[in-house]
Order: C-alpha cells, then structure tokens, then sequence
C-alpha cells in the first residue's frame, strides 16, 4: 500500500499483517500453533510476537498477549490508544479482554477461529455490553496465507502423531 509523503513522494506502508504472517511462522518452526500478532502506531512497529505457550509453559503466552505486554513495557503505558494490532487468527476471549483494556485503537485479523475466537465468533467480546472499549474491527486480512499457515501446522502434526 503506498500513500504520499508530506512532499507529495509516494512511500510504501509497511505490510503489517506480512510481519505477522512471518511472526506466525516463526512459532511453527518452534512447534508453537502458528499465529503472529503485530503492533503499530502510524508506519512504525512497535511490537511483535508469535506464539510461545509451549516454549514458556504458560498458557497465556499467546501471540496478542506478548505483544501487548512488550509495547506496554516499551511504551511504559498500560494503555496503546492510538495503536493498531494486526493478528493473523481470531483473537480468544482471553486475548480480547486484553484487547479491551489495553484500548487499542483497531484490531486487524486474519482467519476466523469459529473454535476458540471471541470477536466475530463464540462470546463475541466486543459486543458484550460489560466490554469497556471496543476496537475498530477489520476481519478478514491475510486470511487465506493465515488459514493456510495453520492448516500446514495441524496436518503435519495430526500425521506424526504429535497432535
């Protein structure tokens, strides 16, 4: 995506959901469930992570969750208001909640989860009358690269035996 710069030059916008595709792959190779998040506040990124629950022996290490907690601590913020995560699978309750306090401004994601998502699937956070911010919600980017991601990963695993 290209937009103009303040001379009128055409710049290229980094390709957010590209680095969390990446991240996602980063956790397959470890032989984490592949998903990558990202945050970004204008062209600049300010976080990023992939999967660590089973490296970390902590169940809440998700993608959204690391990332959220390293631009917080960079940021020295409880809040990202302004900030942007792009998330290649629909976020979970847990990573919602998070979504939530941490008062993101958009959330970004890349397959549906009907599983275990909260945003467009199952508990629908957001619409909770309980939620305290909803972000802007733009499902859908990077869903095919991101399904197929996870559909490698579980096909390879179910085959060997390790799922």
């Amino acid at each position: 995506m290209a937009r103009s710069n303040r001379n009128g030059k055409r710049v290229k916008r980094p390709d957010f959901m590209a680095l969390a595709l990446k991240e996602a792959e980063a956790a397959a190779s470890r032989g984490e469930v592949p998903v990558g998040a990202v945050i970004a506040n204008g062209n600049i990124v300010v976080a990023k992570a992939g999967n660590r629950t089973r490296e970390l022996a902590d169940p809440t290490a998700h993608a959204e969750m690391l990332a959220i907690r390293d631009a917080c601590r960079k940021l020295a913020s409880e809040r990202l208001t302004g900030h942007d995560l792009y998330v290649t699978l629909e976020p979970c309750a847990m990573c919602a909640g998070a979504i939530s306090f941490a008062r993101l401004r958009r959330l970004y994601f890349g397959a549906a989860d009907e599983k275990g998502g909260a945003v467009v699937n199952g508990v629908r956070f957001f619409a909770s009358p309980t939620c305290h911010h909803t972000p802007d919600i733009y499902p859908g980017l990077g869903e095919s690269e991101a399904a197929l991601i996870l559909k490698e990963f579980f096909r390879e695993r179910r085959n060997g035996g390790e799922w």
